[in-house]
């Protein structure tokens, strides 16, 4: 192989490398490069100090792919004249159809070698590739820093921004990663998991996702509904208050006067095993919050506040629910049972696309669990309003409503609420 040919391979060679590095940076998965970073090698510190400057890695990138394909045109023309034209080897001019076809000719093998194949295979193999490359290109990299070039680049391209085209400089791109990324790369890494390995994590990963969409989750998404809340008037006997604790198993109740739109704290069993003379004496605060409020906000404001119970308010003020720190660390950990968590909620497979639901199930739940497909919307929650939504009023004991490719009939009702819902497919008839 002549010199010639050899400088032009190189040169191939090392445009194909720094286009490649370049597209690799910005396709790469962000949340795999971050564990790459975290590993104790030579290529993973290299890596490290290349993505602390991002501008310095694109500026060495493009000086570096544009160095080559200079020194590449020079040495291709060259070879091209010898090996199609040896008539115009001696000569200063040369004709337009010579110039035209050498420009096509190194025009297309660039493209080729230099920019598409290199920057397909960087793409899928990203990673990979930067954890192979890091080190000869963090080498290139301090070379040209060693020499400001790619400082002075820098400098141009920021004078050109701010004096020239009077702009605003834009913020480096930065390679860390979001929840997006990250739940990106939980979905690939179940994808690579057999069966019997993903139900083995199904519970931790569901956790983890829950802790990705944790402050997107508002109030009114986890807390117990006015209907369901245990209260009673601040001048109750303190008997009442007994009998309620014993029959209902539970530990809290919440304190209103006159009316459940008026709460004035709550009261907790553990204070009634010392003489108590007056509910007021053992009356403790509770947070108030919007029901569009989100729960991690909430968590900290109780923590904060040394609060259990925070009761959720309408858009009038009113009492809409109340949540605790219980509820709360459910929607992120699941359900935690204890000795008070007696009514679990109905939800029973019939088989050939029928349930059996209680109407208190969340949507997104029962859509997750037996992949369902139902109907999503911010104005619900439940299934039940779900069908409250679709029917506007209340439906009758075993009233069928259809709501899209599902058959739901009412199996019991209260005057004021949707207790158990029978659930069928129409596709499953």
């Amino acid at each position: 192989m002549s010199p010639d040919l050899l400088i032009i391979v190189v040169s191939l060679l090392f445009s194909a490398f720094f286009s490649g590095m370049e597209i690799a940076y910005v396709s790469a998965d962000r949340v795999q490069v971050s564990i790459f970073k975290a590993e104790d090698s030579w290529s993973a510190r290299a890596m490290s100090k290349l993505l602390s400057r991002p501008d310095k890695y694109i500026a060495t990138t493009l000086v570096g792919n544009n160095i080559v394909l200079v020194i590449y045109g020079y040495y291709m023309g060259a070879v091209l004249i010898r090996w199609l034209f040896p008539q115009y080897i001696d000569s200063d001019e040369l004709p337009f159809d010579v110039l035209l076809v050498q420009t096509l000719i190194s025009t297309g093998v660039i493209l080729l070698t230099g920019e598409f194949v290199p920057k397909v295979v960087f793409r899928i193999y990203s990673v990979g590739m930067l954890r192979a490359l890091a080190i000869p290109m963090y080498i290139i990299y301090r070379v040209l820093d060693l020499l400001y070039i790619t400082d002075f680049i820098l400098w141009i391209s920021s004078f050109m921004i701010r004096k020239v085209f009077r702009q605003q400089e834009t913020q480096a791109l930065n390679f860390s990663f979001g929840r997006v990324d990250l739940g990106y790369y939980i979905e690939q890494q179940m994808e690579n998991l057999d069966t019997e390995q993903r139900s083995q994590m199904d519970k931790e990963i569901n956790i983890f996702r829950n802790a990705l969409d944790f402050r997107d989750v508002k109030a009114r998404e986890c807390m117990v509904p006015r209907t369901e809340m245990r209260t009673l008037e601040i001048g109750a006997p303190m008997e009442e208050f007994k009998r309620l604790f014993i029959s209902s198993g539970l530990s809290k109740i919440v304190v209103y006067r006159d009316s459940v739109d008026n709460v004035v704290g709550y009261v907790h069993s553990f204070d009634f095993f010392r003489p108590v003379e007056s509910i007021q004496d053992i009356l403790l605060p509770v947070l108030f919050v919007p029901e569009s409020m989100p729960v991690n906000e909430i968590l900290k404001d109780l923590t904060q506040k040394r609060m259990s119970i925070a009761v959720v308010l309408d858009e009038y003020g009113g009492t809409s629910g109340m949540i605790t720190v219980e509820d709360i660390i459910e929607e992120l950990l699941g359900d935690i049972e204890d000795e008070h968590d007696k009514d679990l909620l109905l939800e029973k497979d019939l088989g050939g696309g029928q349930y059996l639901f209680s109407a208190r199930q969340e949507v997104d739940y029962l859509n997750q669990r037996y992949d369902l497909g139902l109907p999503e919307s911010e104005e619900y929650e439940t299934l039940g309003g779900l069908i409250l939504a679709h029917t506007e009023k209340i439906p009758q004991k075993d009233e069928q409503v259809e709501i899209g490719d599902f058959v739901f009939t009412i199996r019991e009702v209260s005057s004021a609420k949707i207790e158990t819902v029978h659930l069928r497919k129409k596709h499953a008839e």
